[in-house]
């Protein structure tokens, strides 16, 4: 996703998959991300293969598409377990790195 799209759309990918939340995964550097997929890592996967992304900047989060302000995301993902990039667990230890997100989540998922 590179331009802004309703929160409606994505209550409907989450009740096609999850139920209650869509799994995404943001590429900090290029201030896009990839949305709905099964795993994180597939949509990681997506970014690499036709964004150029590059594993250092793509961080796994959850769009809670029934919540808002800071419980409408979720920083867990296995793909951010990144030793190699400072952040040991499947959280993002980086508060820089979850604020760069949350920009790029408000940018792109209107109200």
């Amino acid at each position: 996703m590179k331009e802004p799209t309703g929160k409606n759309e994505f209550q409907a990918v989450a009740k096609a998959g999850f139920g209650n939340f869509v799994k995404a995964v943001v590429d900090i550097k290029q201030g896009i991300m990839a949305v709905g997929g099964e795993l994180h890592a597939d949509e990681e996967a997506l970014l690499v293969e036709r964004e150029g992304s590059s594993r250092e900047n793509t961080w796994g989060v959850n769009l809670y598409t029934e919540k808002s302000g800071d419980e409408f995301i979720e920083f867990d993902s296995m793909v951010n377990i990144k030793p190699a990039f400072g952040n040991r667990s499947r959280g993002i230890e980086s508060p820089a790195i979850r604020e760069q997100i949350k920009a790029i989540v408000r940018r792109l998922v209107k109200p």
